[in-house]
């Protein structure tokens, strides 16, 4: 890596106090990240009304309501390195293009094949979308509210965790039949996609990409402060020009060790969190094996907006005060301990509202956990001209743990009972927590003091690591 001086417009961004450009940028990369999150997770609810419908076997459910998270591991990786080579603007709109054509090809699908192939196109773009939408909103972000705001646009899977259920519930209450409902709610995930590609066709390009990559100054401060009706400018003079290629990166002992830590905990974290998610519906039939379609659903809606909304909510609230480690060790903890409680007390896998109780708990802490921090975590830790492509790499690593987590649920449930499944879960979670020691604290600091320090320590010492964030 060269550094070379360049530009003061990078302090100013990380000075800049929240403001109505912060929450455009945030609005425009949550849509995309709502698309996302309401295409992943549908397929859960869909995928019960097609299983009846064409009469799938338990290996075509798994693959069905998995292959768009293994597309979505390829497409993180493809994806986030070319945003770091091409930039960041043009991937944006290309995801979003690539995700109407998944969604509506899924809708209009005439065979379980072919539904599948769409599914896969549809997982290839969310799974570019994950990056360039957290690093987009990290190079905006100022320094000390900078995981508040990745983190907002985050929290708009919550949405696409409830609008799921809503539309389930809305159809089938309205007497349409199971082929339309679920053909319907595959298609409105092209609406938000397209409004999305207006909306990021006239975001500039990330000011620091610009200049500590591109080495355009004075483009990226005229665009920034026509951006932000002139409330950040700046010069061009004072930041740091970064050149770094793949294969140094992927040989640096001290990169791949924070590869491990985000990558790994994420993997371990999406494993425990989509297979559970998208699983919800079976796992309700083994719990409550007499309740109706329409019942099982709503019990999936009150699950997330009694347990994870709150849990979305006061991590964007707190995540920056008490550290985006610090809260991804709590949040490893709680799962491991819900999950535990889950399997070893008897009775639990048999009672409605006992389990219900604890696997709300165990959903708050993932939201007010790694759900949430491994998403902010590598757009914080890595140089910028390597940014998206770390984020991409744990992002894709993330989404095999998902399509293993997805694919699994159901093979494991039947050989090792609901109960040996989520004692496996608690296993798991307890390995994100340990993984999560190797990672420093960027809370609090600017994004070249975060990867500076990344780069010449590996990790910070625990004493370092654990102190409050700086404000």
């Amino acid at each position: 890596m060269t550094e070379i001086r360049s530009g003061d417009l990078i302090a100013a961004l990380d000075e800049a106090s929240i403001s109505k450009f912060h929450m455009r940028a945030v609005l425009v990369s949550g849509m995309g990240f709502f698309t996302d999150a309401y295409d992943l997770f549908v397929i859960g609810i869909a995928s019960a009304l097609i299983t009846a419908e064409w009469n799938l076997s338990s290996g075509k459910l798994a693959l069905l309501n998995s292959t768009m998270l293994a597309a979505a591991f390829l497409g993180a990786f493809v994806f986030g390195r070319f945003a770091d080579l091409a930039g960041r603007k043009r991937v944006y709109w290309m995801v979003a293009a690539i995700m109407i054509v998944g969604a509506l090809g899924s809708a209009l699908s005439p065979s379980y094949w072919v539904l599948i192939a769409f599914r896969f196109l549809l997982g290839f773009g969310v799974g570019g979308d994950y990056p360039v939408s957290a690093v987009l909103m990290s190079e905006y972000a100022n320094r000390k509210d900078r995981g508040k705001l990745v983190g907002m646009v985050f929290s708009t899977q919550a949405l696409g965790l409830i609008v799921g259920p809503l539309v389930a519930l809305t159809l089938l209450g309205a007497g349409l039949s199971d082929d339309v409902v679920w053909r319907t709610m595959l298609a409105l995930g092209a609406v938000p996609a397209a409004a999305v590609i207006y909306l990021r066709a006239r975001m500039p390009e990330s000011p620091r990409y610009q200049i500590q990559v591109q080495g355009k100054a004075e483009q990226a401060a005229a665009q920034i402060t026509d951006f932000t009706d002139g409330q950040v400018s700046g010069n061009g003079a004072g930041g740091l020009r970064h050149e770094m290629g793949l294969r140094a990166f992927l040989t640096d002992r001290r990169y791949l060790i924070l590869l491990a830590g985000t990558a790994g905990t994420w993997f371990l974290l999406d494993y425990a969190y989509y297979g559970n998610t998208i699983s919800t519906p079976q796992i309700l039939s083994l719990i409550s094996p007499n309740a109706s379609t329409m019942t099982k659903i709503a019990l999936q809606l009150a699950i997330f907006v009694v347990a994870a909304v709150p849990g979305y909510v006061l991590a964007i609230a707190r995540l920056d005060k008490i550290g985006h480690r610090r809260l991804q060790l709590l949040g490893f903890a709680m799962m491991a301990a819900c999950f535990a409680i889950i399997a070893v007390v008897p009775g639990m896998t048999t009672m409605v509202v006992p389990f219900l109780l604890v696997y709300g708990v165990s959903y708050f802490f993932t939201e007010f956990g790694p759900n949430m921090t491994t998403f902010v975590m590598p757009s914080e830790l890595y140089p910028v001209t390597m940014r998206a492509t770390g984020h991409g790499i744990s992002a894709g690593i993330g989404k095999l743990g998902a399509f293993i987590g997805v694919f699994l649920f159901p093979l494991l449930q039947t050989s090792l009972g609901l109960r040996g499944t989520l004692l496996l879960t608690a296993g798991v979670s307890v390995l994100g927590l340990a993984l999560t020691l190797v990672l420093p604290e960027p809370a609090g600091r600017s994004l070249d003091d975060v990867s500076t320090r990344a780069r010449d320590t590996g990790t910070m010492p625990l004493e370092v690591a654990d102190q409050a964030p700086a404000r």
